[in-house]
């Protein structure tokens, strides 16, 4: 084990392992989510994206809506790039074809990934006020949002189940 650490301060030190920016860090965990969502989106059959375990609650195609609203809504205020949608509007799509959601969530994990690559990591440390109502940095912004995408995609687990399909392994790294 000792001799394990060594050669990865060796490694680092002769520059082959490098440490990532936290802009780095979060495109790569962002692009890694929106991978790991498409692998959902397009487990679940076309015949399933209407589906709701109960009536009170989202389809499948709401619940991926519903969580591309808000890549939309927290990544604006995280970034400064103005939003194409307004609040909830994705949620309210007619066209719920597997085809038009994948095409539009994707699109909502697109918006996130490309305004945080023109972000600097002193950026990340400004202070905003989301919604008018928390204050948070730009970073933490951004780790809400990401925590609201995983809470839905993992919510839709049990859609896939209950559809007969088999949820995607689970990507952490």
């Amino acid at each position: 084990m000792k001799a394990f650490a060594m050669l990865l301060v060796s490694l680092f030190m002769a520059g082959f392992v490098q440490a990532q920016t936290p802009v780095e860090e979060q495109i790569q965990n962002w692009e890694r989510a929106r991978d790991y969502t498409k692998e959902y989106l397009e487990a679940m059959p076309e015949s399933g994206y209407g589906y709701k375990p109960t009536p009170e609650m989202r389809s499948f195609a709401g619940q991926m809506l519903h969580l591309s609203d808000a890549n939309y809504g927290f990544g604006s205020a995280a970034t400064g790039e103005k939003s194409p949608y307004n609040p909830g509007e994705l949620e309210k799509t007619v066209d719920q074809s597997k085809a038009n959601v994948i095409k539009l969530v994707m699109a909502s994990y697109d918006f996130v990934i490309a305004g945080i690559k023109k972000m600097t990591p002193a950026q990340l440390s400004e202070k905003i006020k989301l919604f008018g109502r928390f204050d948070l940095t730009k970073e933490q912004t951004l780790a809400k949002a990401f925590e609201h995408q995983t809470h839905h995609r993992a919510q839709t687990t049990v859609y896939l189940r209950l559809a007969g399909a088999k949820p995607p392994q689970e990507k952490l790294f």
